[in-house]
């Protein structure tokens, strides 16, 4: 990447946000680079011996090039399915940037690339004054998009790709993803997001799809030195 680090940001929850990640880290890996991912705030995590766990978290943890630290890949790990500020504050948790870096320089010194997944859509609340957009604009880290393709798509991804531009991060690029097999009209959708996007189409992630196999779909030529 012209970065060692990008953000993955999403139009929305649930439109494969950690898939997109897990492929990208697959096709940074057979590059030849060192990849891991990063979660630095989940919520909807489920208790185990070793302390809250994420599904979303240990995806990017397996897609890693190397074992690492669960601690690292997601400092926050909050029990409740909710946006983060309201899990965060029935548990009497507080989030702030500056842990959240602790962990992603720990990740940054050991690997060639970090691939940082946000939580939610752009704007979604970590706490009171701070969303998640914060991350990327306080780590200066360029954003891809992934776009989950279904009805509807066309207006989210083309409002959230104005907020990150008007936030004053660097839109690298956007990863349709194709939640919904049953969409009409996908590629003229596809079409659309191409002209309309101010960004290049990374690729377009097919439904039922492993990650590893996945990565195949993806052009990572711009994010490689």
């Amino acid at each position: 990447m012209n970065a060692s680090a990008v953000f993955i940001a999403g139009t929305d929850t649930g439109i494969g946000k950690t898939h997109a990640a897990c492929a990208l880290l697959h096709a940074l890996r057979r590059t030849g680079d060192s990849a891991c991912g990063m979660k630095p705030v989940a919520s909807g995590c489920f208790p185990t011996p070793d302390g809250p766990r994420n599904e979303d978290a240990l995806a990017l943890q397996s897609a890693s090039s190397v074992p690492v630290p669960y601690e690292l890949i997601n400092p926050i790990a909050l029990r409740e399915p909710l946006s983060p500020h309201l899990a965060a504050m029935h548990e009497g948790v507080t989030i702030s940037l500056p842990p959240l870096r602790e962990a992603f320089e720990a990740l940054l010194a050991s690997h060639d690339k970090v691939v940082v997944e946000g939580v939610g859509g752009w704007l979604v609340p970590l706490a009171w004054g701070l969303s998640a957009a914060d991350i990327p604009k306080a780590w200066r880290l360029p954003v891809i998009l992934v776009v989950g393709l279904r009805l509807g798509c066309l207006s989210h991804a083309l409002l959230t790709a104005r907020a990150i531009v008007e936030d004053g991060c660097e839109l690298l690029g956007w990863i349709g993803n194709r939640v919904d097999p049953t969409m009409a009209a996908v590629e003229e959708n596809v079409a659309t997001l191409r002209e309309l996007l101010p960004a290049p189409c990374l690729g377009v992630l097919p439904h039922g799809v492993e990650p590893a196999l996945a990565a195949r779909h993806l052009d990572v030529g711009a994010l490689v030195d």
